[in-house]
């Protein structure tokens, strides 16, 4: 890591205009970047010596105020010398802002981030998921970009984080990042998440956090109906790689399974249950908590079609897949093949295995919550104003037909 640091004294001519009298000033470089600073003393400038940046003279105020110098220079070093040792990252900005601290450890935001993100990384497959890490890494990227442009620094004390930061990266995130509302909101607490640890450790005095409210806008959740299903499922296909994927989906819409479950699916998460049937058991990858759903019909039948399949016997899960940007990209294809103008995601299959295949059949929301392997009912909820919608709109078409037939009745 490259390391250049120097430390030096200038003058600059009073702002007053009832002093004649100049400012002494303390300039830090630090590999290559500079910082600045007033160090609240005053001469006259015929008593500066350019060369070697101190008081000209032998007299007590010249003394006194070399003395001086000579100590904040001293401090500076013993700072440098401490980050160096540390391996932290070194900045003019840095080392000035801990030289204010009384030479106190400040921690910075992104150096803090950082290390989180790293320890997060070791705990992708145990404890957090792949894409779960790689929201905190893009997090890390618009938090770095906020401080670097909207600040002008390479990284943020702790202890200068207040409210208006906060709401100043809202709107950053929203303007120069062009996330939506709620994308912007999930960013936020994953940037709040970097703030409690550091309230936890005392690297604050107060949370920035204290008055500000996050209100989430309710997202309409596409899903299929039973209609689409079914026109889906028996669409005569002419290519295999449609035809994996189309079993891919229908599986999921029929288990409830998200993309990443699906993917590690194998013969050791199914179980007979206690009905003697075959059932799902495994932890669902992004929130580690158990789903268990018992196989219905279809999905046993997509299993069975590729029992003896090549790839799944080599690796040893249950159904062969894509990666899940290709078998986005390859449902576009399908959909169009099969008329249907939703938006076709793996993700919305999740999406109607809650709504048309369990809820709207009669399914308690508590069974639907289980299998989903939601960790609240809050989540599950969602999915039930999805159904009552759907009650709604098929009591208005009874509606309008009971109306037609009384107008017959009527001769209107």
């Amino acid at each position: 890591m490259e390391d250049r640091f120097s430390s030096t004294f200038f003058i600059r001519k009073s702002r007053s205009k009832k002093s004649n009298k100049c400012d002494i000033y303390l300039r830090i470089t630090a590999n290559g970047k500079r910082s600045e600073m007033s160090i609240n003393r005053k001469i006259e400038d015929n008593q500066w010596n350019k060369r070697s940046s101190r008081v000209m003279g032998r007299n007590h105020d010249a003394d006194m105020l070399n003395t001086y110098m000579d100590m904040i220079t001293s401090k500076l070093n013993k700072i440098h010398q401490r980050l160096k040792d540390d391996e932290a990252y070194i900045t003019a900005s840095r080392i000035m802002q801990e030289f204010n601290s009384g030479g106190k450890p400040n921690k910075l935001v992104l150096e803090e981030f950082k290390k989180h993100n790293e320890e997060v990384d070791l705990l992708i497959g145990r404890d957090i998921s792949k894409s779960t890490a790689k929201r905190y890494w893009t997090c890390y990227s618009h938090v770095t970009q906020f401080i670097n442009e909207v600040f002008r620094e390479e990284d943020y004390r702790f202890k200068d984080i207040d409210y208006d930061f906060i709401k100043r990266f809202e709107l950053f995130l929203k303007t120069v990042r062009n996330c939506n509302h709620n994308s912007t909101l999930k960013y936020i607490n994953n940037f709040k998440k970097i703030i409690r640890i550091a309230l936890a450790n005392q690297w604050m005095d107060r949370d920035p956090f204290y008055n500000y409210k996050v209100q989430f806008e309710a997202v309409e959740r596409e899903y299929l109906n039973a209609e689409e299903i079914d026109i889906l499922y028996n669409k005569e296909l002419h290519f295999d790689r449609l035809k994996v994927v189309r079993d891919m989906f229908v599986f999921s819409c029929y288990t409830g399974l998200a993309y990443s479950d699906v993917e590690k699916l194998s013969t050791s998460d199914i179980s007979i249950g206690i009905d003697g049937k075959q059932w799902i058991n495994i932890k669902r990858t992004k929130t580690n908590t158990r789903s268990s759903i018992p196989l219905l019909p279809i999905a046993k039948e997509i299993l069975s079609r590729y029992a003896y399949d090549p790839q799944v016997i080599k690796s040893d899960r249950l159904i062969p897949v894509f990666s899940n940007q290709k078998s986005n990209a390859y449902l576009k294809e399908i959909a169009m093949l099969c008329g249907i103008t939703k938006p076709l995601t793996t993700h919305l299959a999740r999406h109607t295995f809650a709504t048309t295949v369990t809820l709207t059949n009669g399914v308690p929301i508590e069974t639907v919550s289980k299998m989903l392997g939601h960790k609240s009912l809050r989540t599950t909820q969602h999915y039930a104003k999805i159904v009552d919608r759907k009650v709604s709109d098929d009591m208005k078409i009874l509606e309008d037909k009971l109306e037609t037939q009384k107008n017959m009745r009527s001769g209107k």
